[in-house]
């Protein structure tokens, strides 16, 4: 998510150039951005105006399966969390004692975890009840953070909202249904469907709920800030909503020509990511904190795109950080292995390090 900082609250959570300067090409490494930053040159920790809204625990997804690891810890195997960054709601604070999670969600200012028993856990920010899970909610396989409210996928494949209602976004349409994995927005939020399909509801002011027609063999969804990702079956990408940030910066929903090979996607604030089978981190949209500058030979297995920063867990289980730190949220403490699911908020990290 984006942090709200004061501003209008939320994070949201892929490339047509052709009028902006130009698009660097796949590097050595396999990594490539989109060269463009508003503000970096002069003040690259400029905060953006905040939208919060997240990824599902950046799982990365094969193509051709039914939809991405909703819990990345191996059966039988669980872990704890380790958090950082912006704490200005307690949204690091993590709980005393919590173990055996096997997923989180980071919100604008506030924090979920999965555990393996199907509960949930919530700490952070509690303005619009965003951390008052329901009573007896259980059953769960997958979360997801927006700006300032919580989705739930049950295993019956239906959803359990609770936060902010302002525009309907845990008004749960009586269309979501045998879902496989949900991904809250700022506003809005997004079911992929197990016949591929997608269902989406809640706030529509750019288009993000407006679901392309005909849209199917999608594997995994994303919800941004005012935009929504999708990917498809054949390892492509599809994108709707807003596309038109701000400052002629490059649209985050016109996908990057020629991008195929994805096996995951996260949608942040003004920028996405991709990350390929060959482990290749691909990033577009918004620049002015660094956030598409991808470490050079950086191989991922899953990436999460926060406020105006970017987050990959590397194939040996450690994690990178790139873009803004203006919270810490770029400082990794302790240089943590054996990580197996991360998400990112408005400027705070969610990790879940695996018990050993």
């Amino acid at each position: 998510m984006i942090s709200s900082r004061g501003l209008v609250s939320w994070f949201g959570r892929l490339m047509l150039v052709g009028t902006v300067a130009a698009v660097a090409a796949c590097s050595s490494t396999g990594s490539t951005s989109t060269p463009y930053n508003t503000d970096a040159a002069n003040n690259p920790g400029t905060a953006l105006p905040s939208c919060p809204c997240s990824s599902p625990s950046g799982a990365a997804v094969t193509p051709g399966s039914p939809g991405p690891a909703l819990a990345t810890v191996a059966p039988g195997q669980s872990g704890t969390v380790l958090a950082w960054g912006d704490d200005s709601a307690g949204q690091t604070d993590v709980p005393a004692g919590l173990s055996g999670v096997v997923s989180v969600a980071a919100g604008d200012l506030f924090s979920l975890a999965l555990k393996s028993d199907g509960t949930v856990v919530g700490w952070g920010s509690d303005n619009a009840g965003e951390t008052e899970i329901p009573a007896g909610l259980s059953g769960v396989k997958q979360i997801s953070a927006g700006s300032s409210f919580g989705l739930a996928l049950k295993s019956d494949g239906t959803v359990v909202g609770w936060g902010d209602n302002a525009s309907n976004e845990t008004t749960i349409p009586a269309s979501a249904t045998k879902l496989v994995q949900v991904s809250a927005g700022g506003t809005h939020a997004l079911g992929l469907k197990a016949d591929g399909t997608v269902v989406a509801w809640g706030g529509d002011d750019n288009g993000e709920t407006d679901v392309p027609k005909g849209l199917a063999n999608v594997v995994q969804v994303s919800a941004g800030c005012d935009f929504s990702l999708a990917l498809l079956k054949n390892g492509t990408v599809v994108g709707w909503g807003d596309n038109a940030p701000t400052d002629g910066a490059p649209s985050m929903v016109a996908i990057p020509a020629g991008l195929s090979g994805v096996v995951g996607i996260s949608a942040g604030y003004y920028h996405s990511l991709a990350v390929r089978a060959d482990g290749a981190v691909i990033a577009w949209g918004m620049n002015d904190s660094l956030q598409l500058s991808v470490p050079s030979g950086l191989k991922a297995t899953a990436v999460v795109a926060g406020g105006n920063f970017s987050v990959a867990i590397k194939s040996g289980g450690t994690v990178a950080v790139w873009g803004s730190n203006d919270s810490g949220q770029a400082t990794v403490p302790g240089d943590p292995s054996n990580v197996v699911a991360i998400d990112a908020g408005g400027s705070h990290v969610l990790a879940v390090v695996a018990s050993k």
